[in-house]
């Protein structure tokens, strides 16, 4: 019997996805023409301390907003993607709203943590060189090439961790998959060979629904590990961003 959520499910979430991806590029925008109107107005200033705080403070009520709505926006989508799992959680292992280079890259259906720093890391070495000389002359730059000692200290510590949770969560999952390989879905391997052998063969249909009956008791199991490596995604996001400062975020935003 096939799945209540079927493709006509899987359907909708692609819809709704398409839809997450416009407002996606929406708050970017925002977030991009808010930046510029800061660097403007951070260059027309008479560069005394005050004014320098007073850009900060007005930076902070600015993008702050912007930020958590960005943030807000992934965890729509992750709340979407949990509900969407329950109906056809094995779906969402090989989503058909991925690209083929993307599901490549797939990490427990969806984008590995540990990605978050190497983006962070190659983003924050390509603007340090632009902005090098600026930099020596003790100027600040407010992007990615700009990371404080203590930034990088955090930012490090909090890789370390995410690779560690990263690690366990895999160990899980590798776990869950050898249990698929138990003895019903030995027996299902082993009538599909004997029916070819015969010169006889279950339809596709009949085939799919026998796989399917086989890995129901296995798929709790898939949406647990599912829920752990998005909420690692999430948590990781949240983390970065909250290390940076609003601008640093804005860098980091446009590049994930």
């Amino acid at each position: 019997m096939r799945k209540e959520g079927g493709p006509d499910h899987m359907e909708s979430f692609n819809n709704f996805f398409q839809s997450w991806l416009v407002e996606q590029d929406q708050f970017l925008n925002e977030l991009v023409d808010a930046s510029k109107h800061y660097e403007t107005k951070n260059n027309s200033s008479t560069g005394s301390t005050s004014n320098v705080d007073d850009h900060q403070v007005s930076l902070e009520q600015v993008l702050g907003p912007l930020i958590g709505k960005a943030v807000n926006h992934y965890e729509k989508y992750y709340s979407a993607k949990s509900r969407s799992a329950k109906k056809d959680v094995l779906a969402m292992f090989s989503p058909s709203w991925r690209s083929q280079l993307e599901k490549a890259f797939l990490w427990i259906g969806g984008w590995r943590p540990s990605m978050a720093f190497h983006l962070l890391y190659s983003k924050s070495g390509l603007q340090f060189e632009a902005q090098l000389s600026e930099l020596l002359r003790g100027i600040n730059t407010d992007d990615l090439g700009d990371l404080s000692p203590n930034q990088v200290v955090r930012v490090d510590e909090l890789q370390m961790k995410t690779i560690r949770e990263e690690k366990k969560v895999t160990e899980k999952m590798a776990k869950l998959q050898e249990t698929v390989a138990d003895s019903s879905m030995v027996e299902l391997s082993h009538k599909v060979t004997e029916l070819i052998r015969s010169g006889d063969r279950m339809s596709s249909e009949e085939e799919d629904e026998q796989v399917e009956s086989n890995l129901a008791s296995k798929e709790e199991g898939f949406k647990e590990m599912l829920d752990k490596a998005d909420d690692l995604r999430l948590r990781t996001l949240r983390e970065v961003i909250s290390i940076l400062k609003p601008m640093q975020a804005v860098h980091f935003r446009s590049c994930t």
